[in-house]
């Protein structure tokens, strides 16, 4: 319970939420659902998997439904992402065939307009801008827009500010009476911290909140912020900004976010990963050779290949659980890569026969291979070396019967 804890405070879940989490799973580890289980380790793990999922509660739908245009209300903090989070919105929302209107209704920050626009021109989204304006006229304004031009989504970018004062709650209540929203979003980043249960609270306190959308999730962040919110405010997540990029916003899965609250990698976003870019039919007859102890090093290419497909080797590790995440958040990305192409050359300039049976590779053969790839002998030496301590795992796993598997993964 200690190790649980300590990875709940780790992940920014404050530290009352913590406490409650923790004697529930308490309450479920020492009776009888423990007791009975082969695994009792692996059982505990299950039961803090299911309280986080069950405390992040289940994925609550965007409601389009309504007279159209159905108008969404983005609110937060100064710099939590807002803008950027209404572009990734209008990107989403045009995917699925509805006709977006932007509204920049944040004439303080600099450059804030100016922003939205230039979000909207990459998207061919019209944006509504008028600095003369105060923010609930513009609002109204945009849905006489809206209506006239027959739109059916139309996204409010309000402004933040860098503490929760008056001025912002009254000027968001005088939109939300000029303009009701069919969703109002709080937008929080991710790297908030425990502050982000106040936040949430300050404006669930002064507006009806519909939704969450939690950005800055490329980060170190693991979003225990989520828990925090949920559990308290009751407001539902709805959406996770993963990137930079118009397209980096995907919707809130609780399993997919335990996980990496609980520092144990993104396991279902890896395997959707890996059955867009694995072929199945290769993937089964490298099963099958591998069962057999015919491992080449034509089969790790091919391996090599798939993986890349996958997206960066960085991206694709920090998605694992274990040892192998936490190497890939200490280690450098364009290291791997060049390592993945320096053994990806070595390969190649081998024979088919030299790729299939190493063993025939002396000096003579090495220095060519060296020549042909541009690397060191001792680069194709540190290669061969680990293709032998590769294959001697394999064989134990052959052995046990696939039990040494998880070992393979931390």
């Amino acid at each position: 319970m200690r190790d649980v804890r300590l990875a709940l405070l780790d992940a920014d879940v404050h530290y009352l939420v913590v406490k409650d989490l923790v004697n529930r799973i308490r309450e479920r580890a020492v009776g009888a659902e423990v007791a009975k289980a082969l695994n009792p380790g692996q059982q505990v793990l299950k039961i803090v998997n299911e309280e986080l999922i069950s405390t992040l509660g289940e994925p609550v739908g965007l409601n389009l439904g309504g007279a159209k245009p159905v108008v969404i209300l983005l609110a937060g903090l100064q710099g939590s992402g807002k803008t950027t989070a209404a572009g990734k919105l209008a990107y989403l929302l045009r995917g699925r065939g509805e006709r977006v209107l932007l509204t920049a209704a944040d004439p303080y920050r600099p450059a804030a307009v100016q922003q939205l626009q230039t979000l909207g021109s990459q998207l061919d989204v019209t944006v509504v801008a008028d600095p003369t304006l105060k923010p609930p006229d513009l609002a109204a304004r945009a849905r006489q827009v809206a209506e006239r031009g027959g739109y059916t989504v139309l996204i409010l970018d309000t402004a933040g500010r860098s503490q929760l004062d008056q001025e912002l709650m009254d000027e968001l209540r005088a939109i939300i009476e000029k303009v009701p929203p069919t969703e109002t979003f709080l937008v929080v980043d991710a790297m908030i911290g425990q502050e982000a249960l106040n936040v949430a609270q300050g404006f669930r306190d002064t507006i009806p909140l519909t939704g969450l959308i939690l950005t800055k999730m490329d980060g170190d962040a693991r979003g225990g912020a989520a828990i925090s919110i949920r559990s308290v405010t009751g407001v539902p997540l709805k959406f996770l900004a993963t990137g930079e990029k118009l397209d980096a916003l995907e919707a809130y899965d609780p399993g997919r976010l335990a996980s990496r609250i609980l520092g144990m990698g993104d396991m279902i976003g890896l395997i959707e990963k890996a059955e867009a870019a694995f072929d199945e039919e290769a993937a089964q007859e490298q099963t099958r050779r591998l069962l057999k102890g015919r491992f080449t090093l034509e089969d790790w290419l091919s391996q090599m290949k798939q993986m890349r497909r996958m997206g960066s080797v960085s991206e694709v590790l920090e998605m694992m659980p274990g040892q192998m995440g936490q190497a890939a958040r200490s280690a450098d990305p364009q290291e791997i890569e060049r390592g993945l192409r320096k053994t990806e050359a070595i390969i190649l300039s081998m024979t088919v026969q030299e790729r299939q049976n190493p063993d025939i590779l002396n000096a003579g053969r090495r220095r060519r291979i060296a020549r042909g790839s541009g690397t060191e002998v001792q680069d194709v030496n540190r290669l061969v070396k680990q293709f032998r301590e590769m294959q001697n795992i394999l064989k134990t796993v052959q052995k046990s019967g696939g039990r040494g598997l998880p070992r393979l993964f931390g």
